[in-house]
């Protein structure tokens, strides 16, 4: 099993921690955050996804668009892998060393597709737990995906910044945007 770190401001790892890597994370996600309220204004969900390569070059940015595009696939994960993909002519994203930045915690589906696409890391703001109790979107079972992740070797760091992505959360749902779900009985 993995031993996850948790010590440096609550954020959790599932590899030994390196600050380098948190430092970087973290202005990554305070921008997404940011850039969730214009990708919110322009009718997108409140998730925003990024994929740099690892001299911190922009690769692709993309917001949720389950909405817009009425495909209940297109998560901001799924899109900014897409966009990748294109980018470099290509499913497997391995040989080029990607990472992704999440404004919160990817869902089951987004994490079959993080790990099929071979990006080598995932850093992500809100957790899981948090997003369902603040939008009531069911976020799936995810049993020990960091221990999966680690087994395959990506690593993740994950609560980066989660105060604000909790705020962008709560503000999407108090001024009545759409939280898309099934309906279940």
């Amino acid at each position: 099993m993995t031993q996850f770190v948790s010590e440096y401001n609550g954020i959790i790892s599932n590899e030994k921690f390196d600050t380098n890597k948190a430092d970087f994370a973290k202005k990554i996600i305070i921008g997404l955050q940011n850039d969730a309220y214009n990708f919110i204004n322009s009718g997108y969900g409140p998730f925003v996804a990024a994929i740099y390569d690892e001299n911190g070059n922009l690769i692709a940015k993309s917001g949720n668009s389950v909405v817009n595009d009425k495909c209940s696939n297109n998560h901001a994960e799924i899109n900014v892998i897409k966009e990748a993909e294109i980018k470099f002519g290509t499913y497997d994203l391995s040989p080029y060393n990607l990472s992704i930045y999440v404004t919160s915690e990817p869902c089951m589906m987004c994490l079959g597709a993080i790990l099929w696409s071979g990006i080598k890391s995932v850093y992500y703001g809100v957790a899981s737990c948090d997003v369902e109790k603040i939008t009531g979107y069911d976020e799936g079972f995810k049993l020990n995906w960091f221990d999966e992740f680690a087994k395959r070797g990506i690593c993740v760091y994950g609560n980066i910044e989660a105060d604000i992505g909790k705020n962008v959360l709560l503000k999407y749902v108090s001024d009545g945007n759409v939280i898309y779900k099934p309906l279940r009985k």
